[in-house]
């Protein structure tokens, strides 16, 4: 097990695998992540399976049953996932177990197409949940403003929830309070509020990489030696938020009834600028009761040369302040930045869902022996 992990791990830091795909769950890759890593979950994205299936080979079999059954391509994709994430919850269902359901967990999303479409991500969530049958799946959806009430009644429902997409803190307030409304909601119900988890995914490369580019536009001293400060400033701000919630009196009566607080995640942790340290979004962030995803590349750098799991977060929250307060002084219009972060991030996952029906559809007609 690498010293750097542990680490992070007795800090409080959640390690998950920003990757999935049959060839790691056939391989056994996945499961050594666990043993040697310290790897305790799993997210997926429609990019992350759009990638999977270009593989092409370890889904064949799969396929070709689909193909015979005479499965449409949305039939076949859902089928195809769920089969991944419920194979991963197997996996991981040591750590569930070991950690009373807090980790060992995998994320599946709801259809990228339904960002915007609140019954639909509804219906979605609850059919994912039903699909993969597994105790430890999260549903991920976006925080989008039509994804909030679905957040809250899919947890309503006593399904647990990865909150995606999240860029922006006031956006990420909203989130926390569709939490506890879903909460609120299970408990009026009469749910066990213990076995209902959650995260709220909280993206940090992207920030710098859109920030940076117009740093460098300004072209100053003083706009360029403030590339690379952005995203750790946000998400430090998030975790400050984060803080204040568990905080309150609405969650303590929450908390009384069994619930489980909802960690921020770091998503987005590999870095996109290579001059930046590797594990810069990884050892930047550490605090307690938090997770970061991150692919593997980053996992192997962490688990190599990471830091010591000093907390990096706490007491920085006035000089994160001031980070935002020189980019506004310089015109950079925070608004403006996380609200095309987000209209981006949606249409990419929009993207890599199109294709990934594509290569499919190709893939069923060819096991049919059509054009």
């Amino acid at each position: 097990m690498s010293t750097h992990t542990s680490a992070l791990a007795g800090a409080g830091v959640s390690l998950w695998l920003d990757d999935l795909s049959r060839e790691r769950l056939t391989s056994g890759s996945l499961a050594a992540l666990i043993e040697d890593k310290d790897a305790s979950g799993v997210t997926t994205n429609p990019s992350i399976f759009a990638a999977a299936l270009s593989q092409g080979e370890s889904y064949a079999v799969q396929v070709a049953e689909l193909a015979a059954a005479g499965a449409d391509v949305d039939t076949a994709v859902v089928e195809i996932t769920t089969r991944d994430v419920a194979d991963a919850c197997d996996v991981f269902a040591g750590v569930a177990a070991a950690t009373d359901g807090v980790d060992g967990r995998v994320s599946i999303e709801v259809d990228p197409r339904l960002a915007h479409d609140t019954a639909g991500t509804v219906a979605q969530a609850k059919e994912l949940f039903a699909k993969v049958a597994k105790d430890n799946v999260l549903i991920k959806i976006p925080a989008t403003p039509e994804g909030l009430p679905a957040i809250s009644e899919v947890l309503a429902a006593g399904i647990s929830v990865n909150v995606t997409l999240i860029f922006d803190l006031e956006r990420y307030r909203a989130v926390v309070n569709a939490f506890l409304v879903g909460l609120e909601k299970a408990k009026a119900a009469g749910l066990d509020l213990s076995k209902i988890h959650s995260v709220a995914s909280f993206f940090v490369s992207r920030v710098d990489a859109e920030i940076d580019g117009r740093l460098e536009a300004i072209g100053t001293e003083e706009a360029l030696a403030l590339r690379g400060k952005a995203g750790l400033a946000n998400a430090r701000l998030a975790y400050q938020v984060f803080e204040e919630s568990i905080d309150s009196e609405r969650w303590a009566t929450l908390a009384d009834a069994g619930a489980r607080p909802q960690r921020p995640l770091w998503a987005s942790t590999g870095v996109k600028n290579p001059a930046y340290p590797d594990t810069l979004y990884v050892d930047g962030l550490v605090a307690p009761g938090t997770v970061n995803t991150m692919p593997e590349k980053t996992l192997d750098a962490v688990a190599d040369h990471g830091g010591d799991g000093t907390d990096t977060v706490s007491g920085s929250y006035e000089a994160s302040d001031a980070v935002l307060d020189a980019l506004a002084a310089l015109g950079i219009d925070y608004d403006e930045v996380v609200s095309k972060l987000e209209s981006e991030g949606v249409e990419k996952f929009d993207v890599a869902w199109a294709e990934l029906l594509e290569n499919l559809q190709a893939s069923l007609d060819a096991a049919r022996g059509e054009a």
